[in-house]
């Protein structure tokens, strides 16, 4: 079992628990209240959900390579998607002038990745 990367899987699951539940209704929900037009309120809401996807799917990914090496190429791509989502989280926030509490989760992701490469690297 390499731990390093059931850590990246619990890590995961975590940040997907809390886009589940805490950014829902912080988020999703006034989007699906918001005025926006048919069209890209339901594509935000489509892209909401697709995010929540990727992330349980992620969290597979790790937790698979904990247990199987034969699993090893699905954790690098999500380790990627992880410093991918982390760059473009800190980069958003630099362009926008963002506090960290309001676009925090390059730290999550920043964590994700690391915990995903140091696993990689036994």
């Amino acid at each position: 079992m390499n731990a390093w990367l059931l850590g990246a899987a619990l890590a995961t699951l975590g940040c997907a628990a809390i886009h589940a539940f805490v950014g829902g209704p912080e988020v999703a929900r006034p989007i699906a209240a918001s005025g926006l037009a048919r069209v890209p309120r339901f594509t935000a809401l489509y892209a909401w959900h697709m995010v929540t996807v990727v992330l349980v799917a992620m969290a597979v990914a790790f937790g698979a390579a904990a247990r199987s090496e034969a699993h090893r190429s699905a954790a690098t791509l999500a380790a990627a998607l992880a410093v991918a989502f982390a760059l473009l989280n800190l980069t958003l926030a630099i362009h926008l002038r963002a506090r960290v509490r309001e676009l925090p989760q390059w730290i999550l992701f920043s964590l994700i990745a690391g915990l995903a490469v140091r696993g990689l690297s036994r």
